[in-house]
């Protein structure tokens, strides 16, 4: 992340910062991992301390139906059922100690304010449009947007249509941008895949000075609790630092390409801990003149492989339809379906794109994955036996 700033801030930090009115305003450190990890400084118009009463927690546990998975297994998205409340929407799939992912189809925009206090959030926008609208300003977002939003974001969503889609991961850690290509600074580098003008951070917007009841639903240990605040959570007059929630489009990823087939790595986006993130985007395929662009049997033996597929015809693999989940376990060997190869060969270009997740601990796979799971999918990498295959392998 890098430095900003909005709004009005003191000129020094922890020092008496005053309206026009001569009103004192009052100072919020925003951060993670104590005061170790970055973070930033806010400035509201009321003590953002004021609660007013704690309703009952509501348990969202996933409820998990295979604890140890060996098993490759294909989730149809198109499948998962869609909810009006935001919150009620979200359908985790598969689990961890590290994360949580799902997908979420929300109908309905929130009407009450919400709150992360254990994982930051990704919110990856397969289909919709809508605004992002948090205490440090808005976001607003489309198809292909990565919404990046720290732990602790007071933050609502506006809808713009009912037929909106996130692909959704919780990180019990920071999700950062891939270490290896920031320098000592922070800065990314040259060959990074994209840059800090690809990062887009929230539009400030007028503070809200107004009391009363607010409701907050904040989220931790896997409850999501009722707080009654006495004033509006969207106050900030300004605010500076290094957290805060971002956008990034998956078409501003510029893809890294070889003459021969490019591991996954090269496609990374960002990363947690036990857990990276990767975007397969539109590119040129391999250009050696032997090249198999399709990628090559391989064993995720330290790792999970979950895909999830936004836009295109993804090459690798056969009867795929956008918003398919396809989980590899590590350990178990996988790669293109049969034809895919010989397909592949003398390709120039695709215009595929997904969202790669690579936990590196074992997944568990909750009763709502059950629900949508194509049950057909661990037997299909079996030959088929159809003649133009046959013919296409031998040419």
């Amino acid at each position: 992340m890098r430095y900003h700033q909005s709004g009005n801030i003191p000129q020094k930090r922890h020092t008496i910062f005053k309206s026009p009115e001569n009103k004192f305003y009052y100072e919020q450190l925003f951060g993670t991992e104590g005061f170790h990890g970055i973070s930033s400084l806010l400035y509201h118009i009321h003590r953002p301390t004021q609660i007013k009463s704690i309703g009952n927690a509501k348990d969202v546990t996933p409820k998990i139906a295979v604890d140890k998975n060996v098993t490759p297994r294909m989730f149809k998205g198109m499948n998962v059922t869609p909810e009006d409340d935001f919150l009620d929407s979200r359908k985790f799939l598969m689990v961890n100690n590290d994360l949580k992912m799902g997908l979420s189809k929300p109908r309905k925009s929130t009407d009450y304010f919400y709150k992360n206090a254990e994982c930051d959030e990704l919110l990856f926008v397969h289909q919709g449009t809508g605004i992002l609208k948090t205490f440090v300003g808005n976001l607003e977002f489309s198809v292909g947007d990565y919404l990046i939003i720290p732990r602790g974001t007071i933050y609502q969503v506006e809808l713009h249509s009912d037929d909106t889609v996130f692909f959704v991961l919780e990180s019990h850690s920071p999700i950062y941008t891939p270490k290896r290509y920031r320098n000592e600074f922070g800065q990314l580098l040259e060959h990074s895949p994209f840059c800090e003008r690809d990062i887009v951070a929230p539009t400030f917007v007028e503070p809200k000075d107004e009391k009363g009841e607010f409701l907050i639903k904040v989220k931790k240990e896997n409850q999501i609790t009722d707080f009654i605040y006495a004033t509006h959570p969207f106050d900030v007059v300004g605010w500076d630092g290094y957290f805060y929630p971002y956008k990034f489009n998956i078409k501003n990823f510029e893809p890294i390409t070889g003459r021969i087939h490019q591991p996954p790595p090269v496609h990374q986006n960002f990363e947690g801990h036990n857990f990276v993130v990767c975007s397969f985007c539109a590119r040129m395929y391999d250009y050696h003149p032997m090249a198999i662009p399709a990628p090559y049997n391989h064993s995720n033996i330290d790792s999970d492989e979950v895909l999830f597929y936004t836009e295109g015809d993804f090459m690798s693999r056969n009867h795929i339809d956008l918003m398919d989940f396809t989980l590899h376990p590590g350990g178990i060997v996988h790669g293109p379906h049969p034809g895919a190869m010989e397909r592949s060969i003398g390709k120039k270009f695709t215009e595929e794109y997904a969202v790669m997740v690579d936990p590196f601990k074992p997944l568990k796979i909750t009763e709502e994955a059950l629900k949508v799971e194509d049950p057909s999918y661990k037997t299909s990498w079996l030959e088929e036996q159809d003649k133009t295959i046959e013919d296409r392998s031998q040419e």
